[in-house]
């Protein structure tokens, strides 16, 4: 499974809605519910101006398998316990959905010890680079900074699929740009093109 997020710009239409003072509140007050507005709307303030990210959880041939929005200036390893908590994966024969993969490739936003210490506690092999400033934090330590993550470089190219979803989801006019104003709308036309993705096999 790959993980990754795409910035999509807000327009004027969709940012003329109450929200909260800040977008550090936005941030704050932003929880995942599928069947509930979030805070903010899920509409923040980066560098682009006014945005949203996409995030998507996708398997080995892009196919979307969890879609959550949050404001543009959301980390992206703040979103990965949702994504994880959307997935639900059906067996062909009996038993519960999975919700485990067996591995989770992710660029080095999803780096953190945290992030790597609960998808070891789940069973997951993360397969992320460690960011240069994490290396460095190590080597300053000394014995006490632990051994290097292990990193995968040739699981690690199969990432790009995740990058190739995000360039067809953004064919579609309304989701390369937000005109909608409310954050369940615009994850539902997402989920929708997600839907679509998986009808043609």
């Amino acid at each position: 499974m790959a993980v990754d997020s795409t910035i999509t710009r807000a327009h004027q239409h969709a940012t003329n809605t109450r929200r909260p003072e800040t977008c550090r509140d936005a941030a704050r007050g932003q929880g995942h519910d599928a069947h509930r507005e979030p805070a903010g709307h899920a509409i923040g303030r980066s560098r682009g101006g006014l945005t949203t990210k996409i995030h998507h959880a996708v398997d080995g041939q892009g196919r979307p398998l969890a879609v959550v929005v949050t404001p543009g200036q959301a980390h992206d390893g703040q979103s990965l316990p949702w994504l994880l908590g959307d997935l639900r994966v059906p067996r062909t024969g009996a038993g519960r959905p999975r919700t485990t993969p067996a591995m989770l490739l992710g660029d080095n936003a999803y780096s953190s010890r945290a992030i790597r210490a609960a998808l070891k506690a789940r069973g997951i092999t993360a397969v992320t680079p460690e960011r240069r400033d994490q290396q460095e934090h190590r080597r300053r330590r000394g014995a006490a900074g632990g051994r290097p993550s292990k990193f995968d470089p040739v699981a690690y190219r199969n990432r790009n699929v995740v990058e190739r979803s995000f360039a067809l989801l953004k064919q579609w006019r309304g989701l390369a740009t937000r005109f909608d104003k409310l954050a369940i709308v615009y994850r539902s036309a997402a989920v929708l093109a997600a839907v679509l993705v998986w009808a043609r096999i």
